[in-house]
């Protein structure tokens, strides 16, 4: 991968790639702002966490997520199929994180509950599929991304659940 680079150098090619999720998180919270105080006042399902756990996770998974895309827009690729394997997961990984920015706007700020649940599980498809291309190409950037699809099979119940209940 980057053996022969520097601690310097290793950071210098890893800050973007972190710095993208951050950023695209940092977005979303600053467009949904005061829209996400709803969330206090809305029927909540029995496992749902409080309000000032969402910061703390996304920032983490955010992390996660960068450092994964890192380690697979790196990776070697000394086959062809190791190769297409990552550009279909690369690709995901950027139009996931559209979707993952969009989520935000339609639950929070259009409260359409429905049509957010929808597009989440689209997203869970797109991040099931990225963690498999990403497994043929690097291991490590698969199991980066794992606790984002934990979290949003469980944002999945939580969503779903708020529809109903809400």
């Amino acid at each position: 991968m980057d053996e022969k680079l520097t601690c310097p150098q290793k950071l210098l090619r890893m800050s973007p790639m972190v710095a993208l999720p951050l950023a695209v998180g940092f977005i979303s919270a600053f467009i949904t702002g005061s829209a996400m105080d709803s969330y206090s006042v809305m029927k909540q399902p029995m496992l749902a966490p409080p309000a000032w756990l969402f910061p703390i996770a996304w920032t983490i998974l955010y992390i996660l997520m960068g450092l994964g895309s890192y380690y697979l827009m790196f990776a070697e690729t000394d086959t062809p199929s190791k190769k297409k394997a990552k550009l279909v997961a690369m690709t995901l990984y950027f139009v996931q994180l559209a979707f993952n920015f969009a989520w935000s706007i339609i639950f929070f700020n259009a409260g359409q509950y429905t049509v957010a649940f929808v597009w989440l599980m689209i997203l869970w498809v797109m991040i099931l599929v990225m963690i498999w291309k990403s497994m043929k190409v690097c291991w490590k950037a698969a199991m980066l991304f794992v606790p984002y699809l934990l979290w949003c099979t469980f944002a999945a119940y939580l969503n779903l659940m708020i529809a109903i209940l809400n």
